[in-house]
């Protein structure tokens, strides 16, 4: 059985190896959760020790905090039109690379900056690959509170169950960097996900979904048979 700190090292071994990839100049999205941490740390080692120059875009409040801890110059999102390089985490990433996001309920913004990134890197240990998303964690949606009961009324005629998603140690919902709510929707092994992602894109009131179809150029993983990084390409 793997350690939680075997875990920990593959996520380290992930971020570390993502972090070869950022090239001096570049502007860089930094990704939001555990494995990221490793790759945000690892960027400002390598900007402290060999020189390294670059402006990252955090996803989040918690990746911003991380980057200026290490000293990472900022710039956000509003203010660029393209991104160099997007490294982030993943809760799934099927055979295809598709990858489902939003554990840490910072997903909309993700998406945005992997989308401008010439290039999105998803970094996972191996835990993370499944045969189908939707398989250990339920698609995440990203709502404006006006829209909870209609966007629920919807997810259930699509074939699914839906929740909103409550704070742990807080009374009441989980609140987004965002300043809206998240809904937790889980579906069957008949439903067509990429069906039900184009169909909440057409939804009032629906920020942006966890689903990330076709948007990972490369994936790297952490693997434990030899403590080493397996990467994954997209098929042209």
């Amino acid at each position: 059985m793997k350690s939680a700190k075997n875990n920990e090292a593959l996520k380290q071994l992930a971020g570390h190896g993502a972090a070869t990839l950022v090239a001096d100049g570049m502007v860089c999205g930094m990704g939001t959760g555990s494995t990221a941490r490793f790759f945000i740390e690892e960027v400002g080692r390598r900007m402290r020790e060999e020189g390294l120059r670059i402006t990252g875009i955090p996803t989040s409040f918690q990746s911003r905090i991380l980057c200026q801890e290490q000293g990472i110059p900022l710039r956000d999102a509003q203010d660029c039109r393209r991104i160099d390089l997007a490294v982030d985490g993943a809760d799934e990433v099927d055979p295809d690379l598709n990858v489902t996001k939003g554990g840490g309920a910072a997903h909309t913004l993700e998406k945005l900056v992997a989308t401008m990134a010439s290039q999105f890197v998803v970094i996972v240990d191996e835990s993370k690959l499944v045969p189908r998303l939707g398989t250990t964690l339920d698609i995440p949606i990203e709502i404006i509170l006006p829209a909870l009961g209609y966007v629920t009324e919807v997810v259930t005629r699509l074939g699914g169950e839906a929740r909103l998603r409550m704070g742990l140690n807080k009374d009441g919902p989980v609140v987004t960097d965002n300043g809206q709510l998240i809904i937790d929707a889980k579906f069957g092994l008949d439903v067509d996900l990429r069906e039900v992602d184009a169909r909440l894109h057409r939804t009032p009131g629906v920020l942006d979904t966890g689903l990330f179809f076709d948007l990972a150029a490369k994936v790297l993983v952490g693997v434990s048979d030899d403590m080493s990084v397996r990467t994954l390409e997209r098929k042209a």
